[in-house]
């Protein structure tokens, strides 16, 4: 538990470092060209972002899974029982995990399934959004020194 949200921990000052990165392009003296950085560097806040999100999901499951199985009072998994009333948990028959997506589900005996956290949905969601942003900026700064090396070329 300790380590799972300390590597979150480590990859939110990591989106900080760099979000702090991206900032400093609005002031003077900033690198040139500028467009290419502040893609790069808005790339990399994104993708720290992403993995702070992600590892923090991650290691709930990680932690709900090994819960689990781990002595007298835990079958069922007690992230399918505890905080839920018992009309929720009748008929609780076993669980399934997932780590991509991220999911924790209970199964009750009927086939009908829970979620044991709804924080699951927007963990995600916002990976998957911040992962295909940090791509896109990425990406978009590949392009934007091919078309400087272009510009450069075709002026000589």
């Amino acid at each position: 538990m300790l380590m799972g949200f300390g590597v979150s921990i480590a990859c939110a000052v990591g989106a900080l470092v760099a979000g702090a990165g991206v900032l400093a392009m609005a002031l003077p003296g900033r690198p040139e060209p500028w467009p290419v950085h502040l893609l790069r560097r808005a790339a990399a806040t994104a993708a720290w972002a992403a993995a702070a999100v992600y590892s923090l999901g991650f290691f709930t499951v990680l932690l709900s899974e090994q819960a689990f199985g781990d002595g007298a009072d835990s079958i069922p998994a007690p992230a399918c029982r505890d905080g839920f009333d018992e009309t929720t948990r009748e008929g609780l028959s076993h669980h399934r995990s997932s780590y991509l997506p991220l999911r924790f589900d209970c199964v009750r005996e009927d086939g009908s399934v829970y979620s044991s956290d709804a924080a699951y949905g927007w963990m995600n969601g916002a990976s998957a959004s911040l992962a295909l942003s940090a791509a896109l900026f990425a990406i978009g700064a590949g392009y934007a020194t091919e078309l400087r090396a272009r510009k450069a070329a075709s002026t000589a």
